[in-house]
């Protein structure tokens, strides 16, 4: 039994040595972040391999990595992608294309490792009229499912043909051949599948279409929904012990996670010991010792579950009466496995190094759409309670400069709503790592609390175990909360350029509260400002692509974004939010800008658009 939010996987960028320049140290930092994404290891382990591979070879460092993106960046186009990889996944049919999608197919398949929802890559086949015949299975996010029931892994290598007609036979499959021949993207749905509605966006990426679903399920964005999501993402449980009634629960994902038939009902706690590690014990004795005094326990520990050894990352608390006896235990579990894993899987990495190749270009040529597979920007509106929210990406002049911009924008299980933006300074693959861990993190955290200040404290800590490693990458955030039942929005900032608040046609950029940046001070403090938010004002969260510029100061910048919004707003006060963003332009080319816009909705206004909204769904 454990409680705690979700530890979110290191990203860490190396150092070239003394004297090699910038672009020395991007060919080290590509050359880790190679060996990292296909051991699946911390790019702190993997850099520390590199410099033993150095070592051991006897030739400098920049040598080895230029040797490692040669060998390591173009897979060998005879042999099926992955094959060889202890992955975990379900190797590849004879009938999948591999050969011509093998230059970057492990890039996107990595990112969909890290991607909430489902989503999955599909190559095409062609009859010699050009005309679409197949569809086959080539990557897939982890939550990806069929209505068959197979998900994740096991769907690669399918054919749609043979496994899912229905979809051959359907109107989409017409669509899907245009999406093809013209790469304009398209929106089906919602549509009745054998487990649900959905709704599917598809993209032609290379020879194949990148696929995102989404179901529409009959409360949609529920809680219980939100709560399974953030445990799917964070791979963890979470259960209690009531230690009077001897009552104990666990959450669906702790039966994944010790792979339990939930029929069975959960382990009572002692029951598991048969499978513990002995060698653990030690481990497992301090961790009781350490609740009974009464502190917080957190400790990673080994079972076998099914034969196989997994480390479990345990984080437990009690609460007590009046004496100090525990009265209920209560904690989250996450499998820390692919973690502890990955640097034993570097070995591997190395001696099939001769065997694997790919470009280097194609990681420039994919980047900008793998960014929207990393940040998915909402088409439309969102409506929250008491609230509606739109937002925008602008991304960087050059489309190979994945940026570390994000956003938050969710219902909190007390009926709140919490609003957030962040940057993370650099581009890159470590700029944009960081980026998803703070997302998932701020996601996974919410669950324990909603004080925005508390929330950029867990955030801050996390943020310097990362910049112990690499401190270039700064972060900055602005966290939001906004409680509809009191029209009320308390805030926090670190180190983040202030949101602006628009009302009655005057725009003006609030006064932060305190708070220094993410990963700078450890143990540091932030301080929340408490806003009055009315019917027909309008909030804007922001990243700083938007107002600063390295040949202009941020504050000719901010004038001008104030500007542009107060004409806006008094040529049409209620004009949509979209409109609005629309006439906002990025001062800083070379920079991503991710701009929310808040504006808050009575309370009929809001059970018409849901109601409105049900209605097209049911219809």
């Amino acid at each position: 039994m454990t409680q705690a939010y979700a530890a979110a996987v290191e990203s860490l960028r190396p150092s070239a040595p003394p004297g090699a320049g910038e672009s020395g140290r991007l060919t080290v930092e590509r050359a880790v972040g190679l060996l990292a994404g296909r051991a699946r290891c911390r790019l702190a382990d993997a850099h520390r391999h590199l410099l033993r591979m150095a070592t051991e070879e006897n030739r400098g460092l920049l040598e080895v990595a230029t040797s490692v993106i040669r060998l390591l960046d173009v897979a060998d186009s005879d042999t099926p992608m992955m094959s060889g990889l202890d992955t975990g996944r379900t190797p590849l049919q004879p009938t999948v294309p591999v050969r011509r999608f093998a230059p970057w197919i492990g890039m996107v398949q990595r990112v969909l490792d890290i991607t909430p929802g489902m989503a999955a890559f599909l190559s095409a086949e062609r009859d010699p009229a050009g005309r679409l015949t197949e569809l086959v299975w080539v990557a897939a996010s982890p939550e990806a499912v069929a209505p068959n029931g197979l998900r994740g892994a096991q769907l690669l290598g399918l054919r749609t043909s043979e496994h899912f007609p229905e979809v051959v036979a359907s109107d989409r499959w017409a669509v899907y051949q245009q999406v093809l021949d013209t790469g304009a993207p398209a929106v089906l749905g919602p549509f009745a599948q054998r487990d649900g509605m959905y709704t599917v966006r598809a993209h032609r990426l290379g020879e194949g279409l990148l696929f995102n679903w989404t179901r529409h399920d009959e409360v949609p964005g529920g809680l219980g929904d939100r709560l399974a999501s953030t445990e799917r993402l964070g791979n963890l449980g979470w259960g209690e012990w009531d230690l009077v009634s001897g009552e104990v629960y666990w959450s669906d994902q702790l039966y994944r996670i010790y792979e339990r038939d939930p029929r069975l009902g959960p382990l009572a706690p002692g029951a598991a010991d048969g499978s513990a590690v002995e060698a653990d014990e030690p481990l497992r004795a301090a961790a009781k010792a350490q609740l009974d005094r009464g502190d917080r326990v957190d400790v990673v520990t080994r079972v076998r579950v099914n034969g196989r050894v997994k480390h479990l990352r345990t984080v437990a608390d009690a609460s007590r009466d009046a004496d100090g006896r525990p009265l209920r235990v209560y904690g989250i579990v996450q499998d820390v496995t692919a973690q502890e894993a990955g640097a034993k899987r570097l070995a591997d990495v190395e001696r099939q190094l001769d065997e694997q190749r790919r470009s280097l270009a194609a990681e420039h040529e994919l980047a900008a759409r793998l960014q929207r597979i990393i940040l998915p920007i909402p088409e439309g509106p969102i409506v929250l309670p008491g609230l509606k929210v739109a937002l925008r990406y602008l991304p960087a002049g050059q489309e190979d400069l994945v940026g570390g911009d994000w956003y938050h924008a969710a219902e909190l299980r007390d009926g709140s709503v919490l609003l957030a933006v962040g940057d993370v300074a650099g581009h890159g693959t470590p700029a944009a790592t960081t980026m998803a861990q703070l997302r998932h993190a701020l996601r996974a955290l919410a669950v324990t609390t909603s004080c925005p200040a508390e929330l950029l404290r867990h955030l801050n800590t996390l943020s310097c175990e990362l910049a112990r490693e690499t401190p270039e990458l700064a972060s900055t955030a602005v966290v939001a909360r906004f409680d509809p039942a009191r029209n009320e929005i308390v805030w926090a900032q670190a180190g983040h350029p202030p949101p602006l608040l628009s009302r009655g046609g005057r725009t003006a950029a609030l006064e932060r509260p305190d708070g220094p940046m993410l990963g700078v001070v450890e143990d540091a403090t932030y301080q929340t400002a408490r806003l009055d938010f009315r019917i027909g004002d309008v909030l804007l969260l922001y990243t700083d692509g938007l107002v600063e510029h390295r040949r202009r100061g941020p504050d000719d910048g901010l004038a001008s974004v104030i500007a542009t919004v107060d004409e806006a707003v008094r040529a049409a006060p209620g004009q949509p939010l979209a409109q609005l963003l629309s006439r906002l332009r990025r001062t800083n080319p070379d920079d991503d800008t991710c701009i929310l816009a808040a504006r808050p909705v009575s309370g009929e206004t809001q059970d018409l658009r849901r109601y409105l909204s049900s209605a097209t769904l049911d219809g």
